[in-house]
């Protein structure tokens, strides 16, 4: 769950805190006043995309932070361990910070870490259903990932993928084993050549930066003892040495603060000093009797050096890309062996291919039983939505051929009146029926999703009224057994929020800034009464925002 967002210098917003609970949150303002400036950044913190753009003007940077509860999310705790980025315990803090020129810069708990891992830990905690979520699911690839979310079938479509990718490399190679048999051997025995000297090599994974380093070390060996054994005399063993002497004066110093009490923090200074030149002495003296000056061994570092440099001079690479290069040389003559050899060969494709047919049909099964579900699903919400006899279906077509994603192809289809036929998605007319349809759709889809915090950006656009104040119970609803954040312009919607943000748009300096505060009650009214009646706020407005607030 979110505990709270920290904002800086990000697009208008100067410096935005906005701290959350568990429930249904709303967050209203007026149009423009940069309420999807916090979904923006809540999808930054968690893997997003961002660029140069995102920085507010005149600022350097743009710096966002985030605190999550995650004493629930066993799995997320498990991920955070096995990569030691753990944090506080039930804590996880996530920053990110992107410059003027587009550079971004990751922490999860603190520690530095790459995009794809700040979106593999935001796959753990937020779930963004954006303004314009409607289009994915219009494309049918959105539809499939939608339904394989909702089927639990993401894993299966992977393993189908990554079957179909296996048998379609080893049918390839198989055709290619049949044309161009007379080359391939060719290339195989270069291949062999290669292989069979860098194995005798034996590069290993960062064997070149350490022997960099040993050879940095045994080649200035004597100008490091040499300087090691100087500094020693100078701070501990010559006459008139500074350890000593620092000694002398911290005892002094120490004699005299008893005294006078404003010596005694000189005299800690000292002492500490003191300790820490003892500790480089002790240091040094380490130090000076590891330092190697064993010329056998600097001759055999070099003449590995020597021997790793013409390697990669013949190879055209880098001498530490040699490891890579040698693994991928092996996996390469690895798959001319095999095309060389026919019958195996063959065998190897009609093993991918069954296990390709096995995984597919796997995902099918998911698939039909989650289509079901999810047909059955929309369709009851669409009635909540004033779609009444509205039916929604997800249609599954066996593909003449299969594919990476399976053997089928998937559509949803949907008719908003009980006397009117199924029709694909893509061709609903209506833009307020589309905005019910999708809105049903992801509210059904977040129900189903693992996250503990689901975030909704303006999807009840193109709806009012009765209908407005449904979705709005619909996200309450959800909001009791999880969080919910929504950016909504419905003074129904926000009515039957836990809690309220508004969100402000203000002139400073020439610019705008975004601000965002969170209302009491009585802040609460005023807002409803601008939503309901724009900025004439009037006593019948104000009476009928209190009505909303008490009747949610």
């Amino acid at each position: 769950m979110l505990r709270a967002l920290g904002i800086r210098d990000f697009v208008i917003a100067e410096r935005v805190e906005l701290e959350t609970g568990p429930g249904f949150t709303v967050l209203t303002g007026e149009t423009g006043a940069g309420k999807s400036i916090l979904v923006d950044a809540i999808e930054l913190l968690v893997g997003g995309r961002g660029d140069a753009a995102v920085v507010r003007e005149g600022a350097e940077r743009a710096e966002l932070s985030a605190e999550f509860d995650i004493a629930a999310a066993a799995p997320l705790a498990g991920w955070l361990a096995e990569r030691e980025l753990e944090g506080d315990a039930g804590t996880l803090i996530l920053r990110r910070s992107v410059d003027r020129q587009g550079r971004s810069r990751c922490f999860v708990n603190g520690r530095a870490t790459t995009l794809a891992q700040l979106k593999e830990a935001g796959e753990y905690l937020v779930d963004i259903h954006g303004q314009h979520a409607h289009q994915s699911l219009l494309r049918a690839a959105g539809q499939r990932v939608l339904l394989d979310a909702y089927a639990g079938a993401e894993g299966l479509h992977r393993e189908c993928a990554d079957a179909w990718r296996t048998w379609q490399r080893l049918q390839r190679l198989a055709s290619e084993a049949e044309e161009e048999f007379e080359v391939r051997a060719a290339e195989r025995a270069e291949l062999e050549d290669k292989v069979d000297e860098l194995r005798k090599l034996a590069p290993r994974d960062a064997e070149w930066e350490d022997l960099s380093a040993m050879h940095r070390r045994l080649a200035h060996g004597s100008s490091l003892l040499a300087g090691a054994q100087s500094s020693l005399e100078t701070l501990a063993e010559a006459e008139g040495a500074g350890l000593p002497q620092l000694e002398a004066v911290a005892g002094r110093i120490r004699a005299l603060s008893e005294h006078d009490d404003g010596l005694k923090p000189i005299a800690e200074l000292l002492d500490s000093s003191v300790a820490q030149a003892g500790e480089a002495v002790r240091e040094l003296r380490q130090y000076a009797s590891r330092v190697d000056l064993d010329p056998d061994a600097l001759r055999e570092t070099e003449r590995r050096i020597e021997a790793l440099h013409a390697a990669a001079r013949k190879h055209r690479v880098r001498p530490e890309e040699l490891p890579r290069l040698a693994a991928d040389l092996a996996t390469r003559l690895a798959e001319l062996n095999l095309a060389a050899s026919p019958d195996a060969l063959r065998r190897e494709v009609g093993a991918a291919r069954a296990n390709y047919d096995a995984a597919a049909k796997k995902l099918s099964l998911k698939r039909r039983n989650g289509a079901r579900a999810l047909s059955r699903a929309v369709t009851a919400q669409m009635q909540a939505l004033a779609l009444t006899g509205g039916r929604f279906s997800v249609a599954l077509r066996t593909l003449e051929e299969p594919a990476a994603n399976g053997l089928e192809e998937v559509e949803f289809e949907v008719t908003a009146h009980p006397s009117l036929p199924l029709r694909p998605l893509a061709r609903v007319a209506s833009g307020g029926e589309l905005s019910r349809l999708s809105l049903a759709i992801h509210l059904v889809a977040s129900k189903n999703s693992p996250v503990d915090t689901l975030v909704f950006d303006e999807v009840d656009a193109g709806i009012g009224g009765a209908v407005a104040e449904m979705v709005g119970r619909s996200l309450r609803r959800i909001g009791g057994d999880r969080q919910v954040l929504c950016v909504t312009h419905l003074p129904q919607v926000a009515a039957q929020g836990d809690a309220q943000w508004s969100v402000t748009k203000d002139a400073v300096g020439g610019g705008v800034v975004t601000r965002a505060s969170r209302l009491d009650r009585a802040g609460r009214i005023e807002e409803l009464a601008r939503m309901l009646g724009g900025a004439a706020i009037t006593a019948t407005t104000r009476k009928h925002a209190s009505e909303m607030l008490g009747g949610a």
